[in-house]
């Protein structure tokens, strides 16, 4: 089924009533660097020139790969859903970060392997339990594929229903970053080496079998080019819903706020498919997952910060949303030269 998105430009009318609006502000021009631009931006996504930040909310999309099978992660399938368990707990690090700047968070079960408890922060939407091993055959068949990117757009529209107008992606899913090294080389040209990095934690041995891996599953599966070929045949379905979820929100007109090396793998096939989604998208960090850096680059981003994170779950999203407070505060609250009555 093909995907029926329709993604507007950000709307260019306000642009230079905001610019001035900064500019008046009780500062030097531009004195405020990258906070003006991301005034700019919001005020531009909600086409306003007071925008609001309403109901901030990040989702967790879960799930597990069959390529775990290869030993191309440090950890055990079976941690997804442990880890699962503890954001549902709140014992993890998004969990704390999220609790500290009251941002909503919910977990959605995308693919993992066991049967999860329903809870009231636990969204089932399981594809499959766990996609299968990419070696072997494409990690998801074409129906597969398209469910999970329909199902991750729905989740986005319940929450803009609900009054979400900030909103951000995390994943876990043990192997993932494998599925994401790979849509990366895919998509991008770029030499696998420079795609690959450590994950969770690999030694120079571990490091070096995940290479071997992955390069034999470029081989086994050669010739791709197309994003959702590339997304069914490497991607997770965690990923698969986190490219849904990107494009949805832009379509809304959500402020979208990106994670590390996983979501923004799952951005690089969503802006693929439309390039206009970039236009909603504010990058949260640079993490410290070899390839990041590089993938951030392609996509012409500039990220807010860099604290050499690489654990994922949306944690650097949290971590970055106080800037987006800021940015909507000075906007709307600080002074101008004239209110001020400060020369100018």
């Amino acid at each position: 089924m093909p995907l029926d998105f329709i993604i507007a430009p950000l709307p260019s009318a306000l642009k230079a009533a905001l610019q001035k609006k900064i500019d008046q502000k009780t500062k030097p021009l531009g004195a405020l660097g990258q906070l003006e631009a991301l005034a700019l931006q919001i005020g531009l996504c909600q086409n306003s020139l007071t925008p609001t930040l309403s109901k901030p909310c990040i989702l967790i999309f879960a799930g597990d790969h069959g390529i775990v099978e290869a030993g191309v992660s440090a950890y055990p399938q079976t941690v997804t859903a442990q880890m699962v368990a503890n954001f549902l707990s709140g014992g993890a690090a998004i969990s704390v970060f999220a609790r500290q700047h009251s941002i909503d968070l919910l977990i959605v079960d995308a693919g993992v392997n066991a049967d999860l408890e329903i809870q009231p922060k636990l969204i089932p939407a399981k594809i499959a339990k766990a996609t299968r091993n990419f070696l072997n055959q494409a990690a998801m068949n074409p129906e597969q594929c398209n469910q999970a990117i329909q199902a991750g757009a729905n989740l986005v529209l319940q929450q803009y229903q609900a009054g979400c107008n900030c909103i951000g992606f995390g994943e876990m899913g043990i192997g993932n970053t494998s599925s994401a090294a790979l849509l990366m080389q895919c998509l991008t040209g770029l030499p696998l080496t420079e795609c690959v990095g450590r994950g969770t934690g690999l030694n120079d041995s571990q490091l070096h079998n995940k290479l071997t891996v992955l390069q034999q599953a470029l081989i086994r599966h050669d010739g791709l080019t197309k994003p959702l070929d590339v997304l069914a045949t490497f991607g997770g379905f965690e990923i698969a819903m986190m490219v849904g979820a990107y494009l949805k929100a832009a379509e809304l007109g959500i402020l979208i706020l990106v994670d590390g090396f996983i979501a923004g793998a799952a951005l690089l096939v969503a802006y693929k498919l439309y390039a206009q989604v970039l236009e909603y998208c504010v990058f949260s960090h640079v993490s410290n997952e070899h390839g990041h850096q590089a993938l951030l680059t392609l996509l012409k981003a500039k990220p807010l910060l860099k604290l050499d994170l690489r654990l994922g779950e949306g944690s650097g999203i949290a971590l970055a949303y106080p800037l987006l407070q800021s940015a909507v505060l000075f906007l709307n609250e600080m002074a101008t030269f004239a209110e001020a009555g400060v020369d100018c």
